[in-house]
């Protein structure tokens, strides 16, 4: 029988799941993907957290406990957030040896209103880091510039990151500076760099959305034609980048002293538009040494009727720039576009992580009152 998922991991792309609830760790089903859709790491952001509290009664034993306690909602939501985290790093654990580190990871992420606070995002990270306890977990921190000082500071005292909201390539390469400071800072200040680790979430569909739309305005046949292009070649581009920064003095300076590279992850990989194939921003963006996180509805599709022709991102860097340069003489703003989506991409998990409190606040008074 074709396994897809296996072909996928055999081409070098690490399956992450884009999802936790737990349910998904009651169940077992965690586990049963690992076992059977070569899942080997694991994404969440506020957005999923704020879904899988609102599904089934899971947390409801948790919630009554902390009521009793009095927390305030803002610890309430850490607690129950590192606790899922934390079960589900012990499920992954055997994945984390297995490869030596580089896979078998768990991301959480800061509280998203601190996306433009580099202090307060350093102390949070440094927060979870010590509440979660393991190994194998990863920081998720937004690439916004005021997120850049914070990654290199974060990474300098020991802690894994991943790196999220990546749209832009300018920002990407900013990004792998950030990442290369604060791996040679944490060198410097004593840190094993073996132990450590680092992802960079390189959104993909998203940018179709909001190019294809702007597209949809222009209305002309050579906007037409352009539609549904942008984000694998803007993620191609960035694999481009990925690949010239990751050689030369400074980087083997690191790998002689234990790092890995800081690998690109495609996120955002569920596609928005029903008109297009589901499996599209996974079987085009093939290459070694990347990490596709999919929401379970990508990765059934992939495992159901995913076609993998192997390395994808090679030889299409000239075509992938070329469909930038027709979007500029078309009229879309590039620049415009990614900033748009950097701005639209943190409001939105500020709006789920306000939902996240409001949800478990009317728990904690509900169950306090004794209703």
């Amino acid at each position: 029988m074709s396994d897809p998922l296996g072909d996928l991991s055999a081409a070098g792309v690490a399956v992450w799941l884009d999802d936790l609830s737990r349910e998904r760790l009651e169940t077992g089903n965690l586990q049963e993907l690992i076992d059977k859709r070569h899942v080997v790491g694991v994404t969440t952001n506020p957005t999923i957290f704020q879904k899988a509290l609102e599904k089934g009664s899971s947390y409801d034993e948790q919630v009554r406990k902390l009521a009793l306690r009095r927390l305030r909602v803002e610890e309430a939501v850490r607690e129950i957030t590192t606790y899922d985290v934390r079960w589900a790093c012990d499920v992954l654990r055997p994945v984390y040896d297995r490869t030596h580190g580089v896979d078998g990871r768990v991301s959480i992420e800061v509280d998203p209103r601190l996306a433009h606070d580099r202090d307060r995002t350093e102390a949070e990270a440094e927060a979870l880091w010590w509440l979660v306890d393991r190994p194998n977990l990863y920081i998720k921190i937004p690439a916004t510039l005021d997120g850049l000082p914070a990654i290199t500071k974060t990474l300098a005292a020991g802690i894994s990151v991943n790196v999220t909201l990546i749209f832009s390539l300018q920002r990407y390469e900013q990004v792998m500076e950030a990442f290369f400071a604060g791996m040679e800072q944490a060198r410097d200040n004593g840190h094993d760099l073996s132990k450590m680790g680092s992802v960079a979430s390189f959104f993909v569909s998203r940018v179709d959305t909001e190019i294809d739309a702007r597209l949809d305005k222009i209305g002309t046949e050579g906007a037409k034609e352009l539609r549904g292009q942008a984000a694998i070649a803007n993620a191609r581009l960035a694999y481009q980048r990925y690949e010239k920064l990751f050689t030369g003095d400074r980087w083997q300076a690191l790998a002689d002293a234990g790092a890995r590279p800081q690998r690109p992850l495609w996120a955002s990989t569920g596609v928005k538009d029903p008109a297009y194939d589901d499996t599209r921003y996974v079987v085009d963006l093939v290459a070694p040494g990347v990490v596709n996180t999919m929401p379970e509805a990508t990765l059934d599709a992939v495992a159901d009727h995913g076609k993998i022709r192997g390395d994808t991102i090679h030889g299409h860097y000239d075509e992938a720039q070329q469909v930038l340069d027709r979007l500029a003489a078309i009229g879309v703003d590039y620049e415009d576009v990614v900033e748009t989506l950097e701005r639209e991409g943190v409001e939105k998990f500020e709006t789920s992580w306000t939902q996240l409190l409001e949800s478990v606040q009317d728990q904690l008074t509900r169950i306090g009152d004794g209703k």
